[in-house]
């Protein structure tokens, strides 16, 4: 039996085009700050998310991790590539709690693209993100 071909690779400008595509998703009546997001995982297969708030703010998710979570949700391990943009402000830096669910799912090396408004977005590594993560090896067996 063969592997199915090799995913096409998606640029770093289609990465960012994918999550605003996802923009008019979110779900931001109490800050009316849309965010979106869109991950890459290690099948090549992508997955949208938005912040979806909550009149309970804690309850609030952040798009970074509405993706991410959606990706795992179908079976996704590794997370490859993310690319994050909001509506309001450009160049938006994941939160903390979406920079441990990155830790999670993603090698220090991915490349985390930040949307600049153009077709040359700011590229970060989770590693650069998180410089000095809790991870597994932190948790006591």
């Amino acid at each position: 039996m063969s592997s199915p071909p090799a995913p096409a690779a998606i640029s770093p400008p289609e990465l960012v085009a994918r999550a605003r595509q996802a923009l008019g998703f979110a779900y931001a009546r109490y800050s009316n700050f849309a965010v979106a997001a869109a991950v890459i995982d290690e099948r090549g297969r992508l997955f949208q998310g938005v912040n979806v708030e909550n009149a309970s703010y804690g309850l609030t998710i952040c798009a970074e991790r509405a993706a991410i979570f959606s990706a795992v949700s179908q079976g996704a391990r590794r997370i490859t590539a993310i690319a994050i943009t909001a509506e309001k402000t450009k160049a938006l830096e994941p939160c903390g709690a979406c920079r441990q669910v990155m830790l999670e799912f993603c090698e220090p090396g991915t490349r985390v693209f930040l949307d600049t408004g153009t077709n040359e977005p700011i590229e970060r590594t989770v590693g650069e993100l998180m410089p000095h993560a809790f991870t597994l090896k932190d948790v006591p067996v």
